[in-house]
């Protein structure tokens, strides 16, 4: 555990009682433990998990739901207010994210009774649970798409010859209506690098319609102008709420709907929240809309939060440029378009996710600039996304498999995940957990500094920004102002690895909330080391 030391700061900094961490200093508030740090949900700070590579408990070499209830401490001392789980339905690959049986959870994982143990454990914590909820498409094994293959007519048990109630619960057409609907011609895109999307029957080769499919022949996409498999959808959405007690779902493919017909979309996320809502008020939905933010803002009428990814590339490209013009301008002119349709909007903000590649690897395994990513997704707007294993470091490039690697706890812990043979993040390559929290330096002590800040200051969570005017300052300082009602801090970010002078008069912000190189404040300037953060307030 990270031992902190209390020093009194000089009369310059009006005698606050700070925290020195290996020159690391952070505000006793910030450090204060995350029990009695205020919880801002759904604003807060989420923690994305892939259950099969976080913590094994039974040695089978597979993360599962008691090995996460294990790590609920690790993750509340982080700081985490809320977690994104990846697909926990039954599914025949190990992504999952092509459900075969909506209203199970994986027996690799475990069982009802302990994923409902693992959510009573997190809100105790006053952690928040979100479950994946795969509803673009099925696995190409659910009954639903078995029975649907059958055909447009089925024989009943009098032998007699009916309609096929199931056939339209998907997309089928002839090559000839296929090519001449808006769904044939595809390119690759952000969240599929697929460019086929019509396939053959797999259970009837005699079929002369072909299904659907916008993410592969294994994943046919659910028809919603089908109004049965809607509603037979809304009810399962309704049961996870009820009976598994989770508090969301992350929505996958939520673009995806009704592909190329961006209205239909809109009005059904609007539907689907309030059936929702009719079971749980408070219901949290996170979309995943990749794409841009002109596409991305009209969402909100349904979905009150989505993912933020031009500005997970907007981050990873300033840290390598080592250039934070145009930040600031650049997110609050994204945060315009979707304030202008949802004034209560919860911008979900992160580096990379389980779809990309992580961000160590973007940042060519530079610690340095690894560290600058996460203090420009802690201090900016937004609920930060933290996907698991970013806060040590972890490497990745895909193929998906390997982005998506076993954490790594402790060089000889039980709980380490064998499923997989890492290539990117090993013991040779990344520290172990149980390494980093003795070191008051490493990455992981970084983000906990920054997440405990956070949490301690409104003004960081829901705060405004405004960018802060450094005369003569290099293109590697990003300087703003976050205010909350009046309760205001100062950041100050040096992406670069040279220490800059600023010309900049901090006045009454003589209080240091965070200092990850014990920077020198002075009357009339600032100096500030290479890769370093400095927060100020009041």
């Amino acid at each position: 555990m990270l031992k902190r030391i209390r020093n009194i700061f000089s009369v310059a900094l009006m005698s606050l009682l700070t925290v020195a961490c290996g020159g690391n200093q952070v505000s006793e508030q910030a450090a204060a433990t995350p029990e009695n740090l205020p919880s801002h949900w759904p604003k807060g700070i989420t923690y994305e998990i892939f259950v099969q590579s976080f913590a094994d408990s039974n040695g089978d070499g597979i993360g599962d739901f008691n090995g996460m209830t294990s790590k609920l401490d690790y993750l509340a001392d982080l700081g985490v207010e809320a977690i994104w789980l990846m697909p926990i339905m039954k599914s025949p690959s190990y992504h999952k994210y092509d459900v075969v049986d909506y209203k199970s959870v994986h027996p690799d994982y475990g069982t009802e009774e302990e994923f409902k143990k693992f959510v009573e454990e997190a809100h105790k914590r006053n952690i928040r649970v979100v479950v994946d909820f795969i509803i673009n498409h099925t696995s190409h094994e659910h009954w639903w798409f078995k029975e649907s293959a059958k055909g447009d007519f089925i024989t009943d048990e009098n032998g007699e010859k009916v309609k096929n109630p199931y056939r339209d619960y998907f997309d089928w057409m002839t090559e000839k209506e296929a090519k001449a609907s808006i769904h044939w011609a595809k390119e690759a895109q952000g969240d599929s690098d697929n460019i086929i999307q019509w396939y053959q029957n797999p259970y009837n080769k005699e079929d002369k319609e072909l299904f659907y499919g916008y993410f592969g022949d294994h994943m046919p996409d659910i028809n919603y102008d089908n109004a049965e498999v809607k509603e037979a959808v809304f009810e399962i959405g309704k049961w996870w709420l009820a009976e598994m007690g989770i508090d969301g779902f992350r929505l996958d493919a939520a673009k995806h709907i009704f592909d190329h017909e961006e209205e239909k979309n809109h009005a059904f996320w609007v539907e689907f929240y309030n059936e929702m809502k009719t079971v749980k008020p408070d219901v949290y939905l996170v979309g995943e809309v990749w794409a841009d933010s002109d596409i991305v803002a009209p969402y909100l009428q349904g979905l009150q939060s989505l993912f933020n990814f031009d500005f997970g590339y907007a981050i990873t490209d300033a840290c390598k440029d080592a250039d934070g013009t145009g930040l600031i301008d650049n997110y609050n002119a994204i945060s315009a378009k979707y304030q202008a349709v949802q004034p209560n909007y919860v911008d979900a903000t992160f580096i990379t996710n389980h779809d990309q590649n992580r961000a160590m690897s973007v940042l060519e395994n530079d610690m340095d600039k690894a560290k600058m990513a996460a203090s420009i997704l802690m201090t900016f707007p937004g609920s930060p996304y933290l996907y698991y294993g970013e806060e040590i470091g972890m490497r990745g490039l895909k193929p998906d498999e390997l982005i998506r690697e076993p954490f790594l706890w402790a060089k000889d812990a039980k709980e380490n995940t064998t499923w997989e043979k890492a290539e990117y993040t090993t013991f040779e390559t990344v520290a172990t957990a149980e390494v980093q929290e003795k070191d008051p330096k490493s990455i992981l002590n970084h983000y906990k500094n920054l997440m405990h800040a956070r949490r301690a200051e409104d003004a960081l969570t829901m705060g405004t920004m405004t960018a802060l005017r450094v005369e003569g300052a290099s293109k590697a300082i990003l300087a703003f102002e976050r205010d909350y009602k009046g309760e205001k801090v100062l950041v100050f970010h040096n992406l670069g690895d040279q220490t800059e002078s600023l010309n900049f008069k901090a006045r009454d912000f003589s209080k240091v909330v965070l200092d990850t190189k014990n920077n020198k404040v002075k009357d009339d300037s600032i100096e500030l080391a290479a890769y370093s953060t400095l927060i100020l307030k009041k």
